[in-house]
């Protein structure tokens, strides 16, 4: 058997999760399962570790490398589990060489069982063209920066990912170029702070230029999405973008966290409520028809219920229509976690009714799109998604195709033709 790969978490890990294959099996690695980790919670930590013993009690004889975020942030928790046989740092994860290293530590039954360096240190990216997306998928990610300077107070990501970095314009342009023609119709531009994309780049350029630039120089392109964005740091060029090109698709997704501009301090977040509202709006204006979503934690240290309603009231003050709801917990070496707590039935509740608002608007938007026409992505034989992410069933159209269909209703969670 070969390697495979068990990915929990963001759009990130899941990229990545190919180029991990990719190296592992160049390394010439076989019977080998790589947990890809999440540390964004404490649920994703958990998950980690259930999956790790219920694997190994599957394929007891399969080697366990353990890799990712919580790889690199509690590489000591998981190598003391008896099921795992190495840890991998996440940076190393992305290297030739830590795999090679791996496969000789496994064929010697010796050295190190945690292989972690000093993530802080890493100052420049290594970008990754994978010849396994040439297999047809109609949308595939490009990473054009990993890492973050910010120090959000609930936040382990940067500890796990280092500080930002970058891959160089001419490169990304080059790549999606090379993606497209492969017959790939939608790139996804990700990363871990994308907004803070080109700040160690020469001459600084900002995610705004690097979108007109692939727009501009990969013109066969048909559609560009944006991963998550901090609007805060939102630039011109990329409002410019929304507003002008219609091959970047209608539908953002906002890292907004709360509607409380006291719980937003003690985040240490960089916007305000009013902010979030402004540029909601701002974007609504440039392009109508566009979707919103956004992460949103439920039960922050010292978030009241008045506090509370506030970022319930954003879903509609902010028209949001996707909503990515985690109810707070705390991360070991985090300020949040010391500082005083919601009860955990309180956390629970204000999930669920955070979770419920967001069904309630998408539902409306659902609604909304009956009678009108969309240019559809078809990614299954079952389902495809609109420009502004909406998921539609189908049926008898060819996978990777663009199709223009008209929307006939919705049966409540995917549009109907």
């Amino acid at each position: 058997m070969g390697v495979d790969i068990v990915s929990f978490g963001c759009r990130l890990n899941a990229f990545e999760a190919e180029v991990i294959r990719s190296k592992a099996e160049g390394a010439g690695l076989s019977d080998t399962i790589v947990i890809n980790s999440c540390a964004v919670t404490n649920e994703a930590v958990a998950q980690a570790r259930q999956s790790i013993r219920k694997l190994k009690r599957e394929r007891p004889e399969a080697r366990i490398v353990v890799t990712g975020c919580a790889a690199q942030t509690q590489a000591k928790m998981f190598a003391d589990m008896a099921e795992v046989d190495r840890v991998v740092g996440n940076d190393d994860k992305m290297r030739s060489q830590a795999w090679q290293q791996t496969r000789n530590a496994f064929d010697m039954g010796a050295g190190e069982k945690i292989a972690v360096s000093d993530i802080m240190v890493v100052k420049e990216m290594a970008p990754h063209l994978l010849d396994g997306f040439a297999s047809g998928l109609p949308r595939v990610f490009v990473q054009v920066q990993n890492g973050c300077d910010h120090r959000c107070t609930f936040c382990i990501i940067p500890f796990g990912r280092g500080n930002s970095r970058s891959v160089p314009m001419g490169v990304v342009v080059d790549q999606v170029r090379a993606l497209v023609e492969r017959g790939h119709a939608e790139i996804v531009l990700t990363g871990v702070d994308l907004t803070s994309y080109g700040a160690d780049l020469p001459g600084a350029p900002k995610l705004g230029m690097l979108t007109k630039q692939i727009l501009r120089h990969v013109p066969e392109l048909k559609r560009l999405r944006i991963s998550s964005i901090d609007s805060i740091e939102a630039d011109a060029d990329l409002l410019d973008a929304i507003a002008d090109d219609a091959r970047l698709m209608p539908h953002l997704h906002l890292s907004l966290q709360s509607g409380d501009d006291m719980i937003l301090r003690r985040m240490k977040r960089r916007h305000s409520r009013q902010n979030a509202i402004a540029f909601c709006d701002q974007v609504r204006r440039l392009r109508p028809d566009i979707a919103f979503g956004a992460d949103i934690i439920a039960g922050f240290p010292t978030e009241t219920e008045e506090m509370f309603s506030r970022s319930l009231d954003l879903v509609e003050e902010c028209g949001l229509t996707f909503l990515h709801v985690f109810p707070y917990s705390p991360r070991p070496g985090t300020p949040a976690a010391r500082m005083p707590q919601v009860e955990g039935p309180a956390i629970k509740a204000r999930a669920r009714r955070l979770r419920a608002a967001g069904e309630v608007a998408l539902r409306q938007r659902l609604n909304a799109e009956i009678g009108a026409r969309r240019d559809v992505l078809i990614e299954s034989e079952s389902q495809g998604r609109t420009e502004h992410y909406l998921p539609v069933a189908i049926a008898g159209e060819r996978v990777g195709s663009v199709v223009r269909l008209k929307i006939g209703g919705n049966d409540g969670e995917r549009l109907t033709t």
